[in-house]
């Protein structure tokens, strides 16, 4: 299946996780110890899940560590394919 600028993950805990648990990003950024700060940055989409941060949602019970991770890997190649990039010759194997 071919995504079409899939969100960034942050755009899914801002709009469905937090309202849907009914707590404040303050507060959700104290439950998974992180400064408010670094999750407005990642709700906003200026910053990605970390690996660290995925497994601090995990325990916190929001979903699998390596979805989040998954999710920030589809929205990372999507931005990354869609980027000016350099000409790239293909390499053949004896030539």
């Amino acid at each position: 299946m071919v995504l079409h600028n899939p969100p960034h993950p942050g755009e899914t805990l801002r709009e469905d996780v937090i309202p849907a648990l009914g707590i404040s990003k303050t507060a959700l950024a104290s439950r998974l110890g992180v400064a408010r700060e670094t999750l407005s940055r990642i709700l906003n989409g200026h910053a990605p899940i970390s690996p660290d941060l995925a497994v601090r949602l995990e325990r916190a019970g929001i979903g699998k560590a390596r979805m989040w991770l998954g999710v920030q890997a589809d929205y990372d190649l999507w931005q990354a394919e869609h980027r000016p990039q350099p000409p790239i010759e293909r390499i053949v194997a004896g030539a």
